[in-house]
């Protein structure tokens, strides 16, 4: 479990990560397990890199991928528009959510 990343999530800290091969700067909205048992972040990208070429909108990464997890110094007011706090189909164990 990884407490950097639900400190953000209870905190409603934008964090500034590595992954996939670049930098982004991200809303985290639900962090927990897939069926698989893989750690799970659904997130929200504001900007930075992009392998699908949509520098912002809703990512689902997976938390084995992110390194360097800092808060940026910013916060966000909530949920996005199109987020489904009661559940997340890919991450079926919550360990913390919006």
């Amino acid at each position: 479990m990884n407490q950097a990343i639900i400190s953000a999530i209870q905190d409603k800290q934008v964090l500034s990560i590595w992954y996939n091969g670049g930098a982004r700067l991200i809303e985290p909205h639900c962090y927990g397990l897939s069926n698989a048992g893989n750690e799970l972040l659904r997130c929200y990208q504001i900007s930075g890199h992009s392998v699908s070429g949509q520098h912002e909108g809703w990512k689902l990464m997976t938390v084995e991928g992110i390194q360097n997890i800092n808060p940026s110094g910013d916060t966000f007011i909530g949920p996005r528009p199109h987020y489904n706090p009661i559940s997340d189909k890919h991450i079926p164990t919550v360990y913390a959510k919006i």
